[in-house]
């Protein structure tokens, strides 16, 4: 494929948009070359700059559960649009949505809108630290939560050692109180939890990673967790920007039957418009301003189109349950016809893979956890990425990145992907 005009492009945006991206991962440096430049998208496709039309497998990382410029939702924006596109002042949609949620999800009482899930995560600590009255939070290496000062920490020399700045800007007392556990890996959280004993306030987790690829949770870890939670008073916090209303109505909550005290949303919730959430019981969202001590604002939190973009999205995947069905079993699909193919080639591979999402890792151990997935063949991915979009297949562009499918995909597109790697490692 020729893609003149998104190189024309990016040179033009790199004169005046740092990396001529304005979110690194769209910059291709994981796997070199030149970014493709969007012009428009319908359903399952994408169409770029140069009229290539491409089978679409991030749905801009995850909200177009649907597919792209999916009528209810479009008709929404439009109609809301011709009403104003921003007060600044309360409107009715922003109860519906609230209303909605809460009935699709379980374990929640209120509920609070901001604009990302960037946002809605540093929220959803700050509003922990504020009810526990403690400092310090767990995270997990590998899970992603926004570009907060808080979640950009890497590990240390061990488990119990306090994590450094992964990004200048970021302070060596933000650091201290951000510490590293490994997903999957229990042991990691406990060693953590007796080294800092009654300084934590919550433990925040992808539930489900989506940013090391898709890593699902092993042995009960999550019930694991929610227990030793339990036992220290530590609160719970779900990061399910990418999972929640993908995976399941009520997201991991429901998929594992476990509850969260907090629980953070983003992605499908905006309908592809710019949205975060997060929610908790009454008990603790009750300590958010104005009713309570821990202040969060947003001139745009709950902004008109975003909430009836976000509002139709829900309101069809509530009346439609067997949409998750279709997703699961198309995502199955796609899963089987790869692994034959890479078997065929004696390519080493593992698949991750939980309702519409999935991951290929060239690794041939199981990949549970960030160290796991690193060991992953870098030049092998970027070679399938290239094969892959050459032939019309535009996948992560990232070996880290989990895919996304939507149900605007058929099976003749599933063929065509699996077809697409089927040429990819018979040429090699």
């Amino acid at each position: 494929m020729l893609y003149q005009r998104s190189s024309a492009l990016f040179k033009e945006a790199e004169k005046v948009i740092p990396g001529g991206v304005n979110s690194p991962v769209r910059a291709f440096n994981a796997v070199g070359g030149t970014p493709v430049f969007v012009k428009e998208a319908k359903g399952a496709y994408l169409f770029d700059e140069d009229q290539n039309k491409l089978i679409d497998y991030i749905a801009s990382w995850g909200p177009m559960i649907l597919g792209h410029a999916f009528d209810p939702v479009v008709e929404a924006i439009i109609n809301k649009a011709k009403q104003g596109t921003s007060f600044g002042m309360p409107t009715e949609i922003e109860t519906k949505i609230a209303e909605l949620t809460i009935k699709m999800v379980p374990n929640i009482d209120k509920i609070r809108f901001v604009n990302s899930g960037t946002e809605a995560c540093m929220s959803a600590v700050r509003l922990a630290r504020g009810y526990t009255k403690k400092e310090k939070i767990i995270k997990f290496a590998g899970c992603y939560h926004g570009h907060s000062d808080s979640f950009l920490i890497q590990a240390g020399s061990g488990a119990v050692t306090f994590g450094t700045p992964n990004s200048p800007g970021v302070t060596q007392g933000t650091a201290k109180d951000t510490l590293l556990a490994k997903f999957n890996d229990l042991e990691s959280v406990k060693a953590l939890i007796n080294a800092n004993k009654d300084e934590i306030a919550c433990i925040i987790i992808e539930p489900v990673a989506g940013n090391m690829g898709c890593i699902l949770p092993q042995n009960n870890f999550l019930h694991e967790l929610r227990t030793l939670c339990d036992a220290n008073n530590i609160l719970l916090v779900f990061d399910e920007v990418m999972t929640g209303f993908r995976l399941a109505k009520g997201g991991v909550q429901e998929l594992y039957n476990i509850k969260a005290d907090i629980v953070c949303f983003g992605k499908v919730i905006g309908g592809g418009l710019p949205v975060g959430a997060f929610a908790a019981k009454n008990e603790i969202m009750n300590y958010l301003a104005p009713n309570g001590p821990v202040y969060q604002a947003g001139t745009l939190s709950g902004n008109p189109l975003a909430m009836a973009a976000g509002y139709a999205m829900l309101s069809e995947l509530d009346a439609n349950p067997e949409i998750y069905t279709e997703l699961e079993q198309k995502t199955e699909y796609l899963h089987k016809g790869l692994s034959k193919v890479l078997n065929k080639h004696n390519v080493e591979h593992t698949i991750n893979r939980i309702g519409s999402m999935i991951s290929v890792h060239f690794a041939k151990d199981s990949v549970i956890d960030f160290d796991t997935a690193a060991k992953g063949n870098n030049q092998t991915f970027k070679d399938f990425f290239h094969g892959m979009l050459d032939q019309g297949i535009y996948i992560a562009p990232s070996a880290f990145e989990s895919w996304f499918l939507n149900n605007a995909l058929s099976y003749k597109d599933l063929d065509e992907t699996i077809s697409a790697c089927d040429h990819h490692f018979s040429k090699k």
